[in-house]
């Protein structure tokens, strides 16, 4: 999008900073450009006067450009539970004006908006199997906020974060735009195929969403890429990695010779140890792999 509205003044709170309030920032900034003057602080004169006031201030009213979240009653929830962070209000009033789209809106507040006012509010959304911490979004920003022992001026590492910030957000969208142009290839290849169980694209396109959402039935989705012919088995769900149809156990990490024999592909190059991906170097040794998979006893 091209920046062209003006304002004035943005403020935010000075001192350690959030994924919440950088990205906030970042947001603004890909809506208004370089066309305004952003302070960090936490004087209620200078507050009182910004244009935009992001994470400070105590107030969230939309229309006035206030978002704040610190309000003893929050400021709203999601349908969901989840909370709103500054961000979150940011993206609710802006986040279709970057995004050119209100379905690429929504999809980024689902796909890591959400996640970083979650963090930011104190909320767990992810259940950990390992003694190993999560690391997300929010790690990545907390990266730049200058440790105790260092001498860095910390409104210089805020804008950093921002910059970051904001290349993010512009892949982000450029990914999902991306990602839905995708999904009329993929609809059309489903449509075309008479077995719903095994679809075949021309090329690779994302689609393991509406492998879930919408084709059900899908347990293949075969693609030419690099060369070769890809079997990618899809998953249950979007929210862990348990696929519907897994590759026999015995091609398991099984490559060229050793696969060959087991499947009887003539032109099989590999198995994933995990058994859900196949490689061949035909279309029809990929279809081939595919069908025994769905017929493995």
């Amino acid at each position: 999008m091209k920046p062209s509205k003006k304002i004035k003044i943005i403020v935010t709170h000075n001192g350690k900073f959030h994924a919440d309030d950088v990205f906030a920032v970042a947001t603004v900034s890909l809506v208004f450009g370089k066309k305004f003057r952003l302070i960090r602080t936490r004087d209620e004169n200078i507050i009182s006067k910004g244009d935009i006031v992001i994470d400070v201030g105590g107030v969230y009213n939309n229309k006035r450009n206030r978002f704040d979240h610190h309000q003893m009653l929050g400021a709203g929830k999601r349908k969901n539970g989840i909370p709103y962070s500054s961000l979150g209000l940011v993206w609710k009033k802006f986040g279709r004006e970057v995004c050119g789209d209100k379905k690429i809106s929504d999809y980024l507040d689902k796909r890591f908006i959400q996640q970083i006012d979650a963090v930011d509010n104190g909320f767990d959304i992810a259940k950990l199997k390992f003694d190993v911490p999560s690391y997300n979004i929010s790690d990545v920003i907390d990266a730049w906020v200058p440790a105790w022992d260092e001498k860095v001026d910390t409104d210089k590492a805020f804008q950093k974060a921002v910059d970051i910030a904001k290349k993010i957000l512009q892949r982000e969208i450029i990914k999902a735009k991306s990602k839905f142009k995708a999904e009329k290839f993929v609809k059309a290849a489903y449509y075309k195929s008479r077995d719903k169980r095994i679809i075949v694209l021309d090329k690779y396109y994302p689609s393991q969403e509406l492998a879930v959402n919408f084709m059900p039935k899908t347990k293949f989705i075969i693609y030419p890429q690099n060369g070769v012919w890809s079997v990618r088995a899809t998953r249950r769900n979007l929210l862990d990695f348990k696929i519907k149809n897994p590759f026999p156990r015995s091609w398991s990490g099984k490559r060229d010779g050793e696969l060959i024999k087991i499947s009887g592909i003539k032109d099989a190059i590999f198995c994933h140890r995990n058994l859900f991906l196949a490689v061949a170097k035909s279309r029809e040794g990929a279809i081939r792999l595919a069908k025994i998979a769905l017929n493995k006893k």
